[in-house]
């Protein structure tokens, strides 16, 4: 198994044991749902809710190293812990609380990424959701990526839309919905 593999694996054991609510996401997904691409890290959904953060962060800190100074810190202030494991990879856990982050956690599947390697990951719709609404050229280029290799007519395109929406609207940039839909159109013609 690969090393992002193995720790992926790692990771989700490591929750589990604590009856911790997470799942995959991020470009270790991408590598599942869309064009396989090179990725340094895995990252996590991990559900902490809003309050008890503390208790996910410094259980995480007695496994893993920060890659900060003051990883807790900014964990707690940026919802967003950042971890090395000892083998020099990146760990980025998002300490999700919205309705939108319960939503991935409890629509994600266990996929068999590699023989013998099952890993709890979000679906295909949701890391459309998430990386539109990240909007790097890196995340549209990943965007593309699941629609062609998933398909677009097999995608629960209603879906995306509804919680997609809200997501632009709070950030106050419409145009990432829009643009979504011009790039489904792109591709379906």
């Amino acid at each position: 198994m690969s090393e992002l593999s193995l720790l992926a694996v790692e990771l989700g054991d490591f929750c589990s044991k604590r009856g911790w609510r997470f799942c995959v996401i991020g470009g270790f997904a991408v590598q599942h749902w869309g064009e396989p691409r090179m990725t340094m890290d895995v990252d996590l959904s991990l559900l902490t809710g809003f309050g008890e953060e503390e208790i996910f962060v410094d259980e995480l800190l007695l496994h893993y190293a920060g890659r900060l100074p003051d990883a807790r810190n900014f964990a707690l202030q940026n919802r967003v812990l950042l971890l090395r494991h000892h083998s020099g990879v990146g760990i980025d856990i998002a300490l999700g609380a919205l309705p939108f982050e319960h939503s991935v956690v409890n629509r994600s599947k266990l996929v068999e990424v590699e023989t013998g390697c099952v890993v709890r990951i979000c679906t295909a719709e949701d890391l459309v959701v998430m990386k539109a609404f990240a909007n790097r050229v890196i995340d549209w280029h990943d965007v593309r990526g699941v629609i062609v290799r998933q398909g677009s007519a097999k995608m629960d395109w209603r879906y995306i839309q509804e919680e997609l929406a809200p997501l632009c609207e709070a950030k106050e940039e419409p145009e990432i919905l829009d643009r979504l839909i011009s790039l489904k159109r792109e591709l379906e013609a």
